[in-house]
């Protein structure tokens, strides 16, 4: 994509964008007859540069033609949306596997909607270029950051675990990301647990290397986790239904044009080419329904929260999770 074409596409975006507040806000959009007047629909995304929902949009040519509107909002990671998501000031926003589980935890009232599975590949554990640390037993003791309630949050409990560890033998340094390199960069902290393109952005900046990634430690499933006020209005409810089906397309088009979405996505980011290149190519996306086994994974991740003492019970996945958009998506 051009930069031009790329900018009068993201014009259209912001041109989307509008406020709107109350219980239901969409309310005004049922007809009488029960139809959903779609152009009256406004519908707000959560994003973070993780997940990167309007770059990927935009990228793939899907927010053209968007019969509702858009208002977006941007969060450092997945936790601080959900609770945006909780309070009703976001309807939907992707995240990685452990933000629902501590939502879900603290009772928040959100669902997951719509999973894809992801390379494990950028899900890692970082160190710097001459650090001493070589095995995961050797992060006995070291300060280790890591955003709290995050994908990495799971994969640092997982390879704690593995190792004969737990988060007593370490000292955690709850750090969102940009906090987090930068104290990688300066020596505040022995190693940092990361998602891409964090991961890398440590590996192309502050010349770290991966101590331990996420293949054979996390399950590789991502969301987009829906507000339950947002899906108890039937206008928002048609707005998320599209929404879902353009991302599925972006997706698609993501796997096969990957050098495109790495442009994009360095353009819109403001991150360099060559991050974004080495993140887009170890992370193809598999779009799938919720059934039986992305809950039951989705499960096991808040049992090792639970089992760790990092969340104060164990919770049932299957109780935050609402399938009524499995039919836009191919069983895996």
């Amino acid at each position: 994509m051009t930069t031009r074409r790329l900018a009068a596409v993201l014009a259209l975006a912001t041109a989307l964008v509008t406020a709107c507040g109350g219980t239901d806000p969409n309310g005004d959009a049922l007809r009488p007859d029960g139809s959903v007047d779609l152009s009256a629909v406004t519908l707000r995304i959560g994003d973070q540069k993780g997940t990167g929902t309007q770059a990927l949009l935009a990228a793939a040519g899907e927010l053209q033609d968007i019969p509702y509107r858009i208002e977006w909002s941007q969060y450092t990671s997945g936790p601080p949306m959900l609770e945006a998501i909780n309070a009703g000031a976001v309807d939907i926003g992707g995240v990685g596997n452990a933000p629902p589980v501590f939502a879900a935890a603290a009772g928040a009232g959100i669902r997951i909607v719509s999973a894809y599975l992801i390379g494990t590949g950028g899900q890692a554990i970082v160190v710097p270029r001459d650090s001493p640390l070589r095995d995961p037993k050797d992060l006995r003791g070291k300060k280790i950051a890591v955003a709290k309630g995050s994908s990495a949050h799971h994969h640092l409990l997982s390879v704690l675990t593995a190792a004969g560890l737990g988060f007593a033998d370490i000292e955690p340094q709850y750090l969102q990301p940009a906090d987090a390199l930068a104290a990688l960069s300066t020596g505040r902290v022995d190693a940092w647990a990361s998602w891409d393109p964090y991961t890398a952005q440590a590996q192309q900046q502050a010349d770290a290397r991966i101590l331990v990634d996420g293949n054979g430690y996390v399950p590789g499933d991502s969301f987009y986790v829906a507000g339950r006020r947002a899906l108890d209005s039937p206008a928002t409810t048609a707005a998320l239904r599209d929404l879902l089906a353009r991302i599925a397309r972006a997706h698609a088009w993501v796997n096969g044009d990957t050098e495109a979405w790495a442009t994009t996505f360095a353009q819109v980011t403001g991150l360099p080419v060559e991050v974004t290149r080495l993140a887009v190519a170890r992370a193809p996306y598999r779009d799938h329904p919720i059934d039986d086994a992305t809950v039951a994974a989705e499960q096991q991740v808040a049992d090792a929260f639970a089992a760790a003492g990092l969340i104060p019970e164990r919770i049932a996945i299957a109780d935050f999770v609402d399938t009524r958009f499995n039919d836009l998506l191919t069983p895996a």
